[in-house]
């Protein structure tokens, strides 16, 4: 991990942005943490185009950061100045084709979108767990929270050191992902936006019910992809609070 520049904002949040390799990211540290007395992560997934994003990731952030966490993303495989994958090109273009004809999504089309990301950011999400955690200040237990659903599905089933999520509904799932979450048993939080037009409702239903943990919440409210009310924010909040501070 390379820092490429930092900056102190208003209410002590240290912001700094970084590398992982040839990967960009960010990372807020709250003004308490120190060696002495470190804070826990929490791991903020989005939907790509970390740039696009930053404005909302980074109140989301410094929301955590006044709860005593630290916050840390990075940018997704074939997004922002990343490169492309052609196949993963090819199925957004026949997904585009699908939707404008009124056609359903075949799985074969989720697949080819949605697999190879989950392959390839999942790794990269456990690289930048290994190097924020070398970090003076920082250590667990870490959460997890946001979209893509089916990265946090494979993040909470593979990785010992996420000991709840929070995960937003609103892209398309594999059906192989419906297996994995028949194995995940941490903590689970689901928000669900119920009028959200890129999503298929029903699917995330299906996907909630399969998730194999003994502690799960769904928190659906009415709207489209972008309205979470804030109440629900703050109940998610509170539940990564409640798990990874105790």
């Amino acid at each position: 991990m390379r820092f490429t520049s930092e900056q102190r904002l208003d209410d002590g949040v240290l912001e700094r942005d970084f590398t992982l390799g040839d990967i960009p990211g960010v990372l807020w540290t709250p003004a308490s943490a120190s060696p002495s007395a470190p804070v826990p992560l929490i791991l903020l997934g989005h939907p790509g185009g970390l740039d696009r994003m930053r404005p909302r990731l980074a109140a989301r952030a410094r929301h955590s950061a006044a709860e005593g966490f630290a916050s840390a993303t990075v940018e997704l495989p074939g997004s922002g100045e990343r490169p492309r994958s052609a196949d993963v090109e090819q199925a957004r273009a026949d997904l585009r084709r699908a939707l404008e004809a009124g056609e359903p999504v075949s799985d074969d089309i989720v697949d080819r979108l949605v697999l190879p990301l989950v392959d390839r950011a999942v790794p990269e999400w456990r690289a930048l767990l290994d190097a924020v955690l070398a970090l003076p200040g920082l250590d667990g237990p870490v959460g997890y929270s946001g979209g893509i659903i089916s990265i946090g599905v494979r993040l909470a089933l593979i990785e010992p050191r996420v000991s709840a999520a929070v995960l937003f509904a609103g892209s398309y799932v594999p059906r192989i992902m419906f297996e994995e979450a028949r194995q995940v048993t941490v903590p689970l939080h689901v928000l669900l936006q119920w009028d959200d037009e890129g999503n298929d409702r029903q699917a995330a239903l299906d996907l909630f019910d399969a998730f194999g943990s003994k502690e799960k919440t769904l928190n659906a409210n009415m709207g489209g992809h972008t309205g979470v009310p804030q109440h629900a924010g703050e109940a998610a909040a509170r539940f990564l609070t409640r798990h990874l501070k105790g």
